[in-house]
């Protein structure tokens, strides 16, 4: 009985601390990214950040709607954000939704001490850049499912 006990204790508590948290959706003209509901937005002049309330982290989403960067430079462009000196290999492109093609790069800052993780949409002269940047102390567990769940949420409208 102690056993049934326990384990009947066991299962409801797994099921009250994996419920998912509550989110919202931060809706723009041409793209909308589902956020959880405690996180703040900013739009800085068209530079969406996107943060827990304890800053340890945020994503953040640039649009540009006339850039001609041929898709050649692409992946160069995407390392020059960063100053880095990785190959080109190491950023993945794929057919994405809607006509674009998709970019996926991960670069750790070691003298920030920060993971970023980035995503480039682009298709003609249209350009959207998402990506993770998260303190390495706080990349596992909860804080790193919560990033990734919010920025795979990330959609273009149009």
């Amino acid at each position: 009985m102690k056993k049934t006990i326990f384990i009947f204790a066991l299962v409801f508590s797994l099921g009250l601390f994996a419920q998912k948290s509550d989110t919202k959706l931060f809706d723009n003209e041409n793209y909308a990214i589902t956020i959880p509901d405690t996180w703040r937005a900013t739009n800085d002049e068209g530079i969406v950040n996107i943060f827990p309330t304890n800053q340890i982290g945020a994503i953040t989403i640039s649009e540009y709607h006339d850039l001609e960067i041929p898709k050649t430079e692409t992946k160069k462009f995407i390392l020059a954000l960063y100053n880095s000196t990785d190959d080109e290999k190491k950023i993945k492109t794929g057919s994405g939704k809607k006509g674009f093609t998709e970019y996926f790069y991960e670069y750790f800052d070691e003298k920030e001490n920060l993971f970023w993780l980035t995503k480039v949409f682009q298709k003609n002269k249209e350009l959207y850049i998402v990506s993770i940047n998260c303190q390495k102390k706080y990349w596992n567990g909860n804080y790193m499912k919560v990033f990734n769940e919010t920025f795979d949420s990330f959609k273009i409208k149009k």
